[in-house]
Parts: C-alpha cells; structure tokens; sequence
C-alpha cells in the first residue's frame, strides 16, 4: 500500500459517502468533504466521534485509542486517530 491509496468510505445511516487516503483520519477527510461528524478532541480521549466498524478494516494511528478492550473486540472505531486500510462502512452511534 502506498500512501498515495485512497478508500471510499460509506456512512450509516444516512449513506453518505467520501474518499480517503490511507495516510489520513477518516474524521478528518469525512469533514473536508463537508459531513457534520461528531468531534472534539480529535487525538482519540474524549470519544465523541465513537462509531462501529462495520465492513473493512483500519489502523488507529495511537497504540490504544480511548476505546475499551470489549469496545475493540465488538468493532468500535475512533474515526478521529483512524486511518482506512480498505473500504470501509461505519455505523454513527
């Protein structure tokens, strides 16, 4: 993968739809493509814009995000500190 890869990510439940590259957080790509989206830290503690992973695959880009283990095992996602690794679709809580 290179950091010029980008990946289409898709919301739920409203469908809307944006790019964004590997080397990116979703929130942060999801934002410039003029979404409302859940935020106020944006460095993975306050857990504002918690969403479920729901297809597809990412990378948190701190080793333990503000997310519990259950959390993580049960496909919770910090969309602020997380970058796409493939498609994805996340569900807004």
């Amino acid at each position: 993968m290179s950091e010029t890869d980008s990946f289409r990510v898709t919301l739920r439940p409203g469908g809307e739809s944006f790019d964004c590259a590997a080397d990116q957080p979703l929130m942060l790509a999801g934002l410039a493509a003029g979404i409302a989206l859940p935020w106020s830290c944006r460095n993975g503690t306050c857990r504002t814009c918690i969403a479920r992973l729901v297809e597809g695959r990412v990378e948190h880009r701190i080793e333990w995000p503000g997310l519990s283990v259950e959390e993580k095992a049960e496909g919770f996602i910090l969309p602020c500190v997380a970058e796409p690794r493939s498609d994805l679709t996340l569900q807004w809580l």
